[in-house]
Formats: C-alpha cells, structure tokens, sequence
C-alpha cells in the first residue's frame, strides 16, 4: 500500500479504537501529541464496564494534552483527549457535541469503535482521522470504512506489531485503511501534524 503524505493539516479530529494491547499503543502515541496539537482526540478502549475507569489518570501522567472523561453533550474541544467512559458508548452528535449511550453492546462491545467511527464521520467527514490499534475482535473495521467514505484518513496499526492482530486484520480485510503504520511512524506523524491555532466545536 502506497504511504499517504504527511499533508493532514486540515484533521480537526481524530478517532482511535483499540481492545488487547491496545493501552500499550495508546501509551506509546498519545505522549507523542503536542501541547499545542490542535485536532481533538476521541478513544475507545475495551475494558471492564464497571467504572471508575483508571485510563484517564493513566494518559495524563504521561500525555501533554489534558485527558478527561466526558459528560453527555459535552462540547468537543480541540486539543483534548477524551476517553469513552466503561459501559457506553460514545457517539459524536450532528453540533459536534458529545453523546453517552446505553444502547445494547456491538460486536459484543460497550463503548464500541464502530459506533464511534461512524456517528464521528457524520460530523466531520473528510477532516476526520480514523486509527485502529492493536485488539482481539474486529470492532472498528466497519466504522473506518465510513471514515474513509466520508472523505476522512484512516490508519491501522501494523498487524505484524500489535499485541493482538485480529482489530487491524479486520480493518485492513474491510478495505477501511489508507496507511498501515508501526506505532513509531504513527507518534512521529501525530507529533508534526496538526499543531497551532485550536478550534472549538458545537
């Protein structure tokens, strides 16, 4: 697969899904994120669905941008991580505000990737970056095929890297994903895109 250019400075907001080994990605490029990277950065993660969730505490020792969990219609911020709380979803809203879900588990998650990956595309289309990481299902492989139609870039994590390879796997076999990437190449792509002057939304 041909690599895309660096040229991502229109993103204003970024994606990321990831289940088994995803934290340790997660923990090698979130600290890679400027304190003035401008896009906003919305995770899910699969975990045990009883809170308090112990992610946000975790990306904040080591991330420059603050790392929060957010409330139902939240505005979204540039600049900020937020992370899905355990047992929901969270969607992103036509405004660009922030939506929570009990809606029933899909593939068999709650937050689910997909969920997120699709209802983001609706908002911002083509300045919307999609990334799946290392995980054990492939949730998230339908939701980057609606990023990259909706205009949007996708990134998948190199298989061959991940702790487990079936969530990149599933992307890739979906035809969802425009560059296949280490996570090295990843932090270092994030680290020089997307920086200056902050946007809000909603």
């Amino acid at each position: 697969m041909t690599p895309s250019t660096d040229s991502l400075d229109a993103i204003e907001a970024i994606v990321i899904g990831a289940s088994a080994g995803g934290i340790e990605a997660l923990n090698h490029i979130l600290p890679a994120l400027p304190a003035n990277f401008r896009p906003a950065v919305l995770v899910v993660v699969h975990v045990r669905s009883e809170p308090p969730s112990l992610l946000p505490a975790l990306f904040s020792a080591r991330c420059q941008l603050p790392v929060v969990e957010p409330d139902d219609k939240d505005e979204i911020a540039g600049g900020t991580i937020y992370v899905a709380p355990p047992g929901y979803h969270m969607l992103v809203e036509p405004d660009c505000t922030i939506s929570l879900s009990v809606d029933p588990p899909v593939r068999f998650s709650r937050p689910s990737v997909d969920v997120l990956f699709e209802s983001a595309a609706l908002c911002f289309a083509d300045t919307l970056l999609g990334v799946v990481l290392s995980g054990a299902n492939d949730d998230g492989a339908r939701g980057l095929v609606a990023i990259s139609q909706a205009g949007g870039r996708c990134w998948v994590q190199d298989p061959h890297t991940a702790v487990a390879d079936a969530m990149p796997l599933g992307a890739i076999a979906r035809g969802g994903a425009h560059d296949i990437l280490t996570l090295d190449v990843m932090a270092a792509r994030l680290a020089r895109m997307g920086v200056g002057t902050r946007r809000e939304h909603g």
